[in-house]
């Protein structure tokens, strides 16, 4: 490259770099679409919508019954958010909370009344229409539309009503080829339960023969009314007639929600606010900026010209980050933010594995050019691997989790494929334009030192012993603390549920001051670790979420706010309330989690030839969460949803650096299969790239040590653990993966 395109080049990135960065921070248009301040935040950081639904009927519901319609109501809000909470209240209450969203009519409206769907036939047993078309009132006017000539209840008693929404399975919005071209038209697809699917086989033969239909009825008003043009005997059916994909994805969301065994109807809504306090956005980018810095520093100081083109695509990582955060409308939270500190370690660490082979080539006496050319070519299969492994969990835990786990798989895919693309491309162009304007010499980019191999293979029984010692002791300290009945682990009430108190202050409280007095004080004269604060728009009213208080600990509380901070007795309210994270929801994770690593190990397998390589690595994994889990069992730091959000992080930073390391060894196998030379070869791959792995390793305990630092309360329990794993993982790489892939090789004799 020329000087003079050389500085064209640089000039054109700078105003790229300007532009996107202004795009980032102010946005495009009035409503600042783009930016930072438009990003949806979660509950936690902003707080949102809350909802209180009660069963309609007198009886108190079975627990399976409330299980059912808390599973179902959290498939419907993931609608709005995936985010979203759904929890029982008491015993016949549900809440949901939608962050992101402070329209609390808006969303009741959309919701609908949940419960209340039938499937109705368009003739009686006499021949008599139960619906017709007529007028029907929508809003503050009037169109045609079909109106039951009966109730309800009639319709039942004579047999019209063929389903109700309990006998529906799943509806889901798809497309199915329709004419002779094969066009794509959007559909609702529904799948009946056993009961339903034979009951819907008889009620579609009669309509079929009469040419009827079958109206769909739900909170009030006939929603769709599908002319019936086949018998179906199998349980599957589908809606044709769809205007477009959002109309059928409405109308599935509508017979989902109708589904449940439960009617319920609105005790009250509220607009709450950000449960983390209103400095913890604050804190947190403060956090991301000095992190940011040091990483920068840390990139010139080591690898120079390198390091500087390194850091103007991480800036352009960073703000690419937030313009598409907004315009795929993610719900940024927590577990989000731990999502992309991951993926600014995984963006560091594929700059990283370049520099340190183009340092290599100029060691073996390559020119600088040539050397950054084989550099990218040498370091693209690690790249490639490390993760493609990633995005394969992540992709699952989008597919399969819920809520929280969601949010974070949304924002790790969008990661990685972000720092992939300023790592492989934006790095290499930024790099050849300053070599083009002249920065040629060596100098300029370091060359590799000839490390002297240590013999981790033959010290490996040492670093298994140090991680069973490790792991054993958690062991012991988790079944200790449920012997003394303190539970194995601290959990959270996302896990085990609590006691939500309502109070209503005097005046106004704001977060801050609320963190700095009145928290404080529950925990002292409960005993409580950890307190959720949530402030309830235009009143008086706070939230206070705590684990499970007996009689004698809310009394304490009550006596405490009267004392203190003048609340009568009259105006707090306390309700036991059901964990968050559902049985539905934490098994949809293991099983999303299972699944996950199960098509990673196959993945390894594949590329590296050898399924020892995928086992070695699965169990490295194992390690790793085990460690984490043992850093709360001693801590006894509060375990709720950023517990799993912290686990499923070092799985993906784990695996990152492993496969780094995995990939060194296969380039020195070069074919080699005699089992005498392997424990050479792994020493002498693991020597390579330690430098590698510690430096990728820095970049990320950087900005975790400024999330300890700067970060709220909460943002500190959950960076803690989250240090331990990135520790953790980097010992694993280096000192567990390598050596147990050694002992497996050899064991299989290969």
């Amino acid at each position: 490259m020329k000087k003079s395109k050389a500085v064209v080049c640089l000039l054109i990135v700078i105003l790229l770099l300007a532009g996107l960065g202004y795009t980032a921070a102010f946005g495009l248009g009035s409503d600042k679409s783009g930016s930072l301040s438009s990003i949806d935040l979660g509950l936690d950081l902003a707080g949102g919508v809350s909802i209180t639904y009660e069963v309609g009927d007198q009886q108190i519901p079975s627990a399976g019954d409330m299980a059912d319609t808390i599973f179902k109501l959290q498939q419907r809000v993931d609608h709005y958010s995936t985010e979203a909470l759904v929890y029982q209240e008491g015993t016949n209450r549900i809440n949901i909370e939608i962050p992101g969203v402070t329209d609390a009519n808006a969303i009741l409206e959309d919701l609908g009344q949940p419960g209340n769907l039938y499937f109705i036939s368009q003739t009686d047993a006499s021949g008599n229409e139960n619906y017709t078309m007529g007028l029907v009132q929508s809003g503050d006017s009037f169109e045609y539309g079909y109106v039951l000539n009966k109730t309800i209840e009639d319709l039942e008693a004579d047999g019209s009503v063929v389903l109700k929404g309990e006998d529906v399975g799943t509806a889901q919005a798809g497309y199915q080829s329709s004419g002779t071209a094969g066009n794509q038209e959007p559909v609702v697809k529904l799948e009946l339960t056993e009961n339903g699917a034979k009951a819907f086989a008889d009620a579609t033969a009669k309509a079929f023969a009469s040419g009827e239909t079958i109206g769909i009825y739900y909170d009030g008003e006939f929603i769709s009314v599908p002319t019936v043009q086949a018998v179906i005997s199998d349980g599957h059916a589908v809606i044709t007639g769809m205007s477009d994909y959002k109309a059928a994805d409405n109308l599935a969301s509508t017979i989902r929600i109708g589904g449940l065994k439960l009617v319920l109807t609105e005790l009250r809504s509220n607009v709450v606010g950000a449960q983390l306090g209103s400095n913890a956005i604050q804190s947190g980018l403060i956090a991301a900026l000095v992190g940011f810095a040091l990483i920068v520093i840390f990139l010139l100081v080591v690898y120079r010209v390198l390091g500087l083109a390194a850091s103007i695509a991480l800036a352009f990582y960073v703000e690419l980050m937030v313009v598409l955060l907004d315009a795929f409308e993610i719900t940024l939270t927590l577990p989000g933010i731990a999502g992309i500190i991951l993926t600014i370690g995984m963006a560091v660490d594929a700059n990283v594995i370049v520099f340190s082979r183009i340092r290599e080539e100029i060691a073996k006496g390559k020119v600088v050019g040539d050397a950054m050319k084989l550099g990218y070519q040498k370091a693209l299969s690690a790249i490639l691997d490390g993760n493609i492994t990633t995005v394969i969990a992540a992709v699952v835990l989008m597919i399969g989790g819920t809520g929280a786990i969601k949010g974070f798989a949304q924002t790790l895919v969008f990661g990685i494929v972000i720092s992939m693309f300023t790592a492989l491309f934006i790095t290499r162009a930024v790099s050849a334009i300053f070599y083009g304007l002249g920065l040629k010499s060596e100098k300029f980019y370091g060359k590799a030192k000839d490390l002297k191999t240590v013999d981790f293979v033959g010290k490996r029984k040492i670093f298994y012993g140090i991680s069973v010692l490790v792991i054993i002791a958690g062991v012991v300290v988790m079944i200790a603390n449920g012997a003394r009945g303190q539970g194995s682990l601290n959990w959270s009430l996302d896990f085990v549920g609590g006691t939500s108190t309502n109070v209503t202050f005097d005046r106004a409280w704001t977060p801050a001051e609320l963190d700095a007095q009145v928290v404080p004080r529950i925990k002292s004269v409960t005993g409580v670790d950890s307190v959720q604060v949530q402030t309830v728009s235009g009143t008086n009213q706070v939230i206070f979420k705590t684990t499970s208080l007996d009689l004698s600990k809310r009394e304490a509380m009550d006596n405490m706010l009267e004392s203190e901070f003048n609340v009568p007795v009259a105006n707090i309210s306390a309700e036991t309330i059901s964990q968050t994270i559902s049985g539905e929801m934490l098994r949809d994770a293991i099983i999303s989690v299972i699944i996950a690593l199960v098509l990673m190990l196959l993945y390894i397998a594949i590329r590296f030839r050898n399924v020892s390589f995928g086992a070695a690595a699965i169990v490295a994994l194992a390690h790793d969460a085990l460690m984490v889990v043992v850093c709360y069992a001693f801590s006894r730091i509060s375990a709720g949803s950023t517990f799993i959000a912290c686990i499923l992080t070092i799985i993906g930073y784990s695996i990152n650096d492993t496969i780094v390391t995995f990939d060194r060894i296969r380039e020195n196998l070069n074919g080699q299969v005699r089992n005498k030379d392997l424990p050479g070869i792994v020493n002498k791959s693991v020597t390579q790239t330690v430098t590698r792995s510690l430096f990728t390793s820095l970049t990320t305990f950087f900005m975790v040590l400024c999330l300890v630092i700067f970060g709220v309360a909460d943002i500190k329990l959950f960076a803690i653990p989250l240090m331990v794993g990135v520790i953790a993982g980097t010992y694993s790489s280096i000192f567990i993966a390598s050596p147990l892939w050694t002992d497996l090789r050899l064991l299989k004799k290969e």
